[in-house]
């Protein structure tokens, strides 16, 4: 069993729909950060709700995901993400031997 040390997660403003995706330690933390404005990127995307979130085994790992995530700029992909309810690629990561 593992002992996960990082997250990756994505928001969606219920504002108008658009997703920030995110990486961190704590994803609750992070999101009350986000949900009460103290994150620059994402206060005017406010009131927002935590569409999904994946454990990774650490924080780096997490932001490697995270950057890849973002590069791909597609909502189709990111919805199916969510529908999923994962992110192959970490599940990969999580499970293979390190």
């Amino acid at each position: 069993m593992f002992n996960y040390k990082g997250f990756v997660y994505i928001l969606q403003s219920l504002k108008n729909n658009r997703y920030y995706i995110g990486s961190t330690t704590n994803v609750i933390r992070r999101f009350k950060q986000h949900q009460t404005g103290n994150i620059k990127s994402t206060k005017n995307l406010r009131p927002l709700k935590l569409a999904f979130s994946q454990a990774c085994k650490n924080i780096q790992i997490a932001k490697v995901i995270e950057k890849k995530l973002k590069k791909f700029k597609r909502k189709d992909f990111v919805d199916k993400i969510i529908k999923d309810g994962k992110i192959k690629l970490i599940d990969r990561i999580n499970n293979s031997r390190t």
